[in-house]
């Protein structure tokens, strides 16, 4: 596969005013409160031209060289201060929506912001996604952050199309193995995504997986973020369209999870393996759920037993009146409910929902968008109810 050609300069650039204001909305705030974290994306553009990348979504794919969209220093200084900001609680991603932190050009940013969050003490969860080549010197530096619960997750999908796929998936294989060889202080997963079936979900493919994940303190496998957006760009490429249709939450069959769980059955050397983020993240670490995700109990099948004992034990249903009280200050409206899976609220988006989720250690869902049985937080698209019928 073509390995894309990247520079190499110190320091990047600031947009002007008047270009981030020509960003998308969403691109332009860096903050963005997602599942597994409080977001800081201060650096937008990327070479990497992968087809389901997330960038389609905020309408700046072609933007190929990454730029700040304000000093490193501006940008610890705005998610600390974030309302949504908790120290030692709320978990961070960095960089994980519109380029690669380990880029030549962009990790000494990364680093830089690492240094100025460990410098405070912070013990937070840390989260850095990457595709791109990591090598030992990397390593030491991400060891030698004293504070920090960092994790690398290394994005490994082995699609052997290079235009859906141009990056060589040996390079995240290669950075994997180096990562888990120098780790120290931090902790990395292997984040087996986006499996698509009849693309990268054969045998060989799947074997694949099993070898790297011995090189793995986790691995994480989910299915393809597949919105209108990247849709259209398959389409005006002449791709073949994976799924006949477009959803919200990620695609993950029922029939492809399946293979994928009776290999893993098959296969007692393979390492830990999890459906969830939050779920390898907190194993790799040695800690319970972050995300309260023993709620939803069908999602534990798989976990070692040790792991289920311990997300047990943290995992404490919260007091009505206490969740209520903060949901209504969030802005939620109708009726608050705490089940034995999860909060259930209305009115609210997801940044406030995850800032309960977070809160409370318990899942924190929308009435009006329910997670329904065996596909939670996943698309219907390739599942069945309970009743044999499509889900709908």
């Amino acid at each position: 596969m073509s390995t894309p050609a990247i520079g190499a300069r110190r320091t990047l650039p600031i947009l002007s005013p008047d270009k981030i204001g020509a960003l998308k909305r969403e691109l332009a705030d860096v903050i963005e409160y997602r599942k597994s974290g409080l977001s800081l994306n201060w650096i937008v553009g990327c070479p990497l031209d992968c087809g389901y990348c997330v960038r389609h979504l905020f309408q700046n794919f072609e933007m190929k060289v990454p730029r700040r969209l304000m000093s490193d220093e501006e940008a610890v200084r705005q998610l600390t201060g974030h309302p949504y900001f908790r120290a030692h609680k709320t978990p961070i991603q960095l960089l994980n929506r519109a380029t690669d932190p380990m880029l030549p050009v962009v990790k000494p940013h990364l680093f830089h912001v690492l240094r100025q969050l460990d410098g405070q003490g912070l013990t937070n969860h840390v989260l850095i996604i990457t595709r791109w080549r990591v090598d030992p010197e990397d390593c030491a530096v991400l060891n030698s952050f004293a504070k920090l619960r960092l994790t690398v997750l290394v994005t490994h999908s082995n699609i052997q199309n290079e235009r859906i796929e141009p990056v060589d998936s040996n390079i995240a294989a290669q950075s994997l193995r180096t990562l888990y060889e120098h780790a120290e202080r931090y902790r990395t997963v292997l984040y087996w995504r986006p499996i698509v079936p009849g693309l990268n979900d054969s045998e060989a493919a799947i074997a694949r997986a099993h070898e790297l994940s011995q090189h793995a303190h986790a691995t994480v496998f989910t299915g393809l973020f597949f919105r209108k957006e990247i849709a259209a760009y398959y389409e005006a490429h002449g791709l073949d369209m994976p799924y006949e249709d477009t959803a919200r939450r990620k695609i993950m069959p029922e029939a492809a999870e399946q293979r994928i769980l009776d290999a893993f059955d098959q296969n007692a050397s393979w390492g830990a393996l999890f459906r969830k983020t939050s779920c390898g993240v907190a194993y790799a670490h040695g800690e319970a759920d972050y995300n309260g995700h023993f709620g939803i109990r069908e999602l534990c099948d798989i976990c070692p037993p040790a792991q289920i004992a311990k997300c047990q034990a943290a995992w404490v249903q919260p007091d009505l009146k206490a969740v209520t009280q903060e949901a209504r200050e969030l802005g939620a409206t109708g009726q608050v409910e705490v089940n034995e899976r999860a909060i259930v609220v209305e009115g609210l988006d997801e940044p406030p929902r995850y800032y309960l989720q977070h809160g409370f250690g318990y899942q924190c869902h929308d009435r009006a968008k329910p997670h329904h049985y065996r596909q939670h937080g996943r698309a219907e698209i390739g599942w069945k109810a309970e009743d044999g019928k499509p889900a709908s």
